[in-house]
């Protein structure tokens, strides 16, 4: 095994001559520039452990799609993924692709969805079957391998084989990464594409005047992927033509921008290479192929005015993806990486100045750039960011080539000492042990890993997201096939109630209408009566999760990851609970009353039911009785929207109004979205006469529940009183248009 270093020899580098009447660059630049890749190909065992281990993990990523679950977001994927092969089937006669209003998926590309999509038609396969779902894993997985490749021959073509297989190391370790690669139609599509373009781009200018072929093709095809999947794959044009300006600047002076020859053969490569990836790019994206030259900057402008907001667990609290603070994105990184790859990336800043000594300045500064500039662009731009890190999934494989280029250099400081080297690869090895250890155990559901900082899943639980994808939904499904709860000759139909439903319908479809499924948020359970439920944790109230009181009694199945709970299957006898809720409709509160207590009789931690029971008591003049079972509720789920305005009315009836606005108040602290708790503080300082304060709160219940007609009601009510009737008459016929 050879060494890099001082040990290592270096071929002599060609002058090159000035070009007449223009400065060249300083020399020390130049040398720099043309310093060969520490490439190291005198060392076929290192070469054959790099491919050895590349194709190990090929094979490793595709085998383990295989047992992936279905991604909850595929229910949009594979809707665009059907109007894109239309639109191609029928040469553009079909141009349902060109609008697709839910989350706007036109606007972004269809490079995936295209694919696997004539893959899937060419097969056979249907949406309502599980091998449809097993080609777009396998799609992902290949793609997956494409990002982690590309970043270990980055790290090769700056630092020598060593560093290459360090960097496949850490990907393969790497479970949040190894996990999406399964089933991420999204980010690890682009991550590939990225890095894609980010390898061949280093290499071509490397290798510039006369780049290779195959390079020229990978840095189009890079090109063209990103920019097929995402509009943010304009990033990587801004890359090329930034650093192809700077290593020609740097490489021949300021005089080589007035050089024709010169310009003329970056322009060829760069220039051609920039034009086919676009082109290529607009093939799979029919949005984009209307407008050419507009569109996808369009769609880029959309994705960073991104406004939908999404429910996320965060430091142990719930809130809105728009109000997570600054540091979101970096701790949650930081918490789902392998202790290798943090400490080596954390060590690559320390040895920077070195590692620009010593190889190629402008290769190093790119894979730096490259992983740190997205995050904190993100970060400056307040974007809306939420799922944990997976936007920024495409950063993470620069990231792992910076901490291998720290571990390569660590073990080259101690070249001459064997004993310390070894010493080195243990504690590599053992830094990643719980990473590795841990992809092995989940195989399935590796993606949802936390490290050692986060006190692995069980201490991330109730503080962050675990399985926000429902994928566990698979599991859960399986685990009642094995206990013959499902079966293909079942008798009787089966009612199953879940908030992950695509998951779910897809996997179900196979029994046809003996399975009847319904879409029940866990907080809405008790709407309807089912026989089981299949609950992931996403979206539940963080400080129930983390109070222990998930899941229920009624469950009779458990999935635990890493000693935390992510997947409950529930089963209802009684249909107590929904029973309940239904006299509650019909405002029968006795018989509601009767319902709800047999249900928490039953199931003793049913916050739903105790915050249904309070309100069948309230509406009976059961003041005291209301409040304990909203107690009860909050006891179990602190967060719970209806048990906090509850005890606020309580309050309101009782006569104290302090304690019930310091209620109400209390409650939208809790849930930013309760309307009732802003109608409620409205009516409170409307009796104070404060009438501004009143239609700033009602203003916000009518942001949150655009049909709230008691909000436009009382709204009204106060313009009139304040001699404003044509605003009161606006609020009134908005409320003939609320159906």
């Amino acid at each position: 095994m050879s060494k890099s270093g001082k040990n290592k020899v270096q071929p002599p580098v060609l002058k090159k001559q000035k070009p007449a009447g223009h400065a060249a660059a300083p020399r020390v630049v130049r040398d720099l520039l043309e310093r060969p890749p520490v490439d190291s190909t005198s060392d076929p065992l290192l070469r054959n452990v790099f491919w050895g281990l590349a194709l190990l993990g090929l094979v490793v990523l595709c085998g383990l799609s295989f047992g992936s679950g279905i991604n909850a977001d595929d229910k949009f994927q594979n809707a665009y993924s059907q109007h894109l092969v239309k639109y191609y089937s029928t040469f553009g006669q079909d141009t349902s692709a060109l609008y697709v209003p839910e989350v706007n998926m036109h606007l972004y590309g269809g490079f995936f969805e295209l694919t696997t999509g004539f893959a899937n038609k060419a097969l056979g396969f249907e949406e309502s079957e599980l091998a449809y779902h097993h080609v777009r894993h396998l799609f992902s997985a290949i793609l997956g391998w494409v990002a982690i490749l590309c970043a270990a021959l980055l790290a090769r073509l700056i630092a020598g084989w060593r560093a290459g297989v360090l960097t496949l190391v850490i990907l393969l370790v790497s479970p949040r990464f190894v996990g999406d690669s399964l089933m991420n139609p999204k980010d690890i599509p682009f991550a590939a594409g990225y890095m894609l373009a980010i390898y061949n781009m280093a290499a071509v200018l490397a290798r510039m005047p006369k780049p290779g072929r195959w390079n020229i093709a990978g840095l189009i095809a890079g090109l063209a992927i990103a920019l097929a999947v995402r509009a943010g794959g304009l990033l990587n044009f801004a890359y090329l033509f930034f650093f192809a300006g700077l290593f020609l600047v740097l490489k021949n002076g300021w005089g080589g921008l007035f050089n024709g020859k010169i310009i003329g053969r970056y322009a060829v490569v760069i220039l051609g290479a920039a034009v086919a990836g676009y082109v290529g790019a607009l093939l799979f994206w029919p949005f984009a192929l209307q407008k050419p030259l507009s569109n996808p900057f369009f769609a880029l402008s959309k994705f960073s005015e991104f406004e939908v907001a999404i429910r996320v667990l965060y430091e142990g609290v719930n809130m809105k993806s728009n109000m997570t603070p600054w540091h979101y994105p970096i701790k949650w990184i930081g918490y789902t990486i392998p202790l290798a790859a943090l400490l080596g990336f954390a060590g690559s800043l320390v040895l920077l100045p070195r590692l620009l000594r010593r190889y190629q300045p402008l290769w190093v500064g790119l894979v730096f750039f490259a992983a740190v500039f997205p995050v904190f662009y993100v970060i400056y731009k307040k974007s809306n960011v939420y799922d944990g890190w997976r936007q920024l999934t495409f950063a993470y494989p620069t990231l792992a080539v910076a901490a291998a280029l720290f571990w390569n250099e660590l073990l080259d400081m101690f070249s001459g000492k064997k004993v310390v080297q070894y010493a080195m690869y243990g504690g590599f090895a053992l830094l990643l042990a719980d990473a590795g250890a841990f992809i092995a155990v989940n195989p399935k559901i590796p993606y949802i890993y936390f490290n050692p900082l986060a006190g692995g899943v069980k201490g991330a639980y109730g503080k962050y997201e675990t399985d926000y994808w429902g994928i566990s939904i698979r599991q859960g499904i399986e685990w009642m096939e094995q206990q013959g709860i499902l079966k293909p000759d079942m008798q009787e139909t089966v009612v199953i109630a879940t908030n992950m439903f695509y998951p779910a319908q897809k996997l179900l479809a196979k029994y046809g209408d003996k399975v009847s499924l319904k879409y029940l948020k866990w907080e809405r359970r008790c709407d309807d009566a089912w026989d089981y439920g299949l609950y992931p944790t996403r979206f539940l109230d963080g400080a129930a999760l983390a109070r222990g009181k998930w899941p229920p009694d009624n469950a009779v199945h458990i999935l635990e990851v890493g000693g935390a709970p992510i997947l409950a299957i529930l089963k209802d006898t009684g249909k107590n609970c929904a029973l309940g809720m239904a006299s509650i409709k019909l405002a029968d509160w006795n018989g509601a009353i009767e319902q709800l207590k047999k249900e928490v009789e039953a199931v003793p931690d049913n916050e739903v039911a105790w915050a249904a029971l309070a309100q069948a008591y309230m509406n009976s003049d059961q003041l005291e009785e209301s409040r304990s079972a909203a107690e009860k509720a909050l006891d179990i789920s602190p967060a719970d929207e209806q048990s906090n305005n509850m005890i606020g009315l309580y309050w309101l009836t009782k006569g104290d109004v302090a304690q019930a606005k310091a209620q109400f108040q209390k409650a939208i602290k809790l849930e930013l979205t309760n309307a009732t708790a802003y109608y409620y503080l409205a009516l409170i300082v409307q009796q104070e006469g404060d009438h501004v304060a009143a239609l700033n709160y009602l203003r916000e219940a009518i942001k949150v529940a655009p049909t709230f007609k008691q909000a436009y009601e009382l709204s009204a009510q106060i313009y009139d009183a304040t001699g404003n009737p044509q605003a009161a008459q606006q609020f009134r016929a908005a409320i003939q248009q609320i159906k």
